[in-house]
């Protein structure tokens, strides 16, 4: 399952959404000086930038403070140039990552972090949904992979990917498993998955003996290592999958794609084109 060569497509079509709507503004930011934050907020606006949307990356020292921090969400919040906000994770130890999350404005949160979009998206109303598990659905779209009355498996369970994949593959009319680290025999419940979505982050930890013939098998799990860059799927997944993203090109180029989509939906809530529901 190529994820470059779909991303392409959906940043192209962002780009033309973009122009219609005269101006997207996307702000970002970054609090010290984790080197992996900064790679993945260099992509973002890199992406942001050859799609026509204004990319204001704002930068903060790692001794910041939560006040000084939630003080310039604030200000974000208030900005009419500002359609959309991502503060990049993790945050330094002594701010409040949740404190910060729920200060974003929810039409603004393009992560699709706050509460008010997580809720929607477990009622089954989805406004701003994180943009990796959307990415993973888009792709299985595109391979005409329908998950209604399959068995989905979700390796995982953090607010960013498992959760909101699993809700996703539940409205989608699969049968849902998660699992974690206390599950107790992880691979007797992969093997039924015919859909597996790997988000852990542990290099190679599904193994082709692991995975039922013909599955439809989406890696998340990014690790840099010694040896390169290693997803949750061992290589070798690839002689038994059906469907298989690979690592790197495969659901990480569909993340950044889709956090543009939903900066232009943000555009979108605060123009009044789309309906965003007041509290």
């Amino acid at each position: 399952m190529d994820g470059t060569a779909l991303a392409a497509r959906i940043r192209a079509d962002v780009a033309r959404e973009v122009e219609q709507l005269g101006h997207v503004g996307l702000a970002t930011v970054l609090v010290g000086d984790d080197p992996a934050s900064h790679v993945y907020i260099s992509g973002k606006h890199k992406a942001a930038t050859e799609a026509r949307i204004e990319a204001r990356d704002i930068r903060l020292p790692d001794d910041v403070s939560e006040a000084d921090v939630l003080a310039l969400v604030a200000e974000l919040n208030a900005d009419d140039g500002v359609d959309g906000i991502l503060v990049q994770l993790p945050l330094p130890g002594q701010i409040d990552e949740t404190r910060v999350t729920y200060a974003v404005a929810p039409h603004k949160d393009v992560d699709g972090f706050h509460p008010v979009n997580a809720g929607n998206l477990y009622l089954g109303t989805p406004l701003h949904v994180p943009a990796t598990p959307a990415g993973c659905m888009r792709l299985l779209a595109e391979h005409g992979i329908d998950p209604a009355g399959k068995e989905a498996v979700v390796i995982g369970r953090s607010e960013i990917v498992g959760r909101p994949a699993a809700m996703l593959l539940l409205q989608a009319n699969a049968t849902v498993t998660i699992c974690h680290s206390r599950t107790a025999d992880l691979g007797a419940e992969v093997r039924r998955a015919d859909i597996l979505v790997a988000a852990v982050g542990r290099p190679g930890i599904v193994t082709a003996d692991m995975v039922k013939p013909g599955a439809a098998v989406l890696d998340v799990g990014l690790t840099r290592t010694d040896e390169g860059i290693r997803g949750d799927v061992d290589p070798g997944v690839a002689d038994v999958a059906g469907h298989l993203t690979p690592m790197p090109g495969g659901t990480g180029p569909m993340t950044i794609a889709l956090l543009l989509e939903s900066a232009v939906r943000a555009a979108r809530y605060r123009r009044g084109i789309l309906a965003y529901p007041t509290l």
